[in-house]
């Protein structure tokens, strides 16, 4: 038992950092990680945006207006990381925009709908009536 819990933190302290040399291919591969419809994929990118200085030779675009013109927490729904994570997607994808908009926008909608499912049940309707109205005004109203 000491021999495993020694192994494992030998090699969480063995764990290389970031390559050295960021290469276009690996900025790809990191970028699709983080822009995926699941749990998952927001929570690596969410802790990625907490440490952006370990990413920084990637430069990836991690500005954000939050929510643009419309509320970041319209009546209490606190929408802001999901629109953070939107904001993520298209500003780094923005030379191969039109490939992958529709894929950002799911992103988007399934960070909306997993704020909503964290709250009590009566509230979820309602959350979700909001985020739908949310998910459709991008998925509209932003030009390919």
């Amino acid at each position: 038992m000491r021999r495993i819990a020694a192994a494992a933190l030998l090699g969480i302290v063995l764990l290389p950092p970031a390559p050295a040399r960021a290469s276009s291919t690996d900025r790809q591969a990191i970028l699709a990680n983080w822009t995926q419809p699941t749990a998952e994929s927001t929570a690596a990118w969410n802790a990625a945006r907490l440490d952006q200085a370990r990413w920084a030779e990637y430069r990836f675009d991690w500005s954000s207006d939050l929510c643009s013109r419309a509320p970041d927490t319209p009546l209490g729904f606190d929408f802001g990381n999901a629109c953070r994570h939107h904001d993520f997607g298209y500003r780094n994808y923005r030379t191969d925009f039109a490939r992958h908009k529709d894929r950002i926008d799911e992103v988007f909608r399934a960070d909306l709908r997993r704020v909503c499912d964290a709250r009590p049940l009566m509230a979820q309707p309602f959350c979700n009536s909001i985020a739908f109205t949310y998910y459709e005004a991008v998925r509209l109203l932003v030009n390919s």
